[in-house]
């Protein structure tokens, strides 16, 4: 499930909230009560290798550029 970051107007606290994506929109209250929250925009982080193994391809093109193309 999704975990979305949202920021308290009112006392400043950060917080974060599992929901559905289709709950996405919705406002959230904070730990203490307050309900003037703002939706924090969040960058995705990926690291890993592939379910082989493999590491993840380099390069650029419209396919990694392991094809030459």
């Amino acid at each position: 499930m999704p975990r979305y970051e949202f920021r308290c107007r009112a006392c400043g606290d950060t917080f974060e909230v599992n929901r559905p994506m289709a709950q996405a929109g919705e406002s959230a209250t904070c730990p203490q009560g307050h309900l003037d929250t703002v939706k924090l925009l969040s960058a995705v982080a990926v690291t890993g290798r592939g379910a082989a193994g493999a590491p993840a391809p380099t390069g650029g093109g419209c396919c990694g550029g392991a094809c030459g193309c």
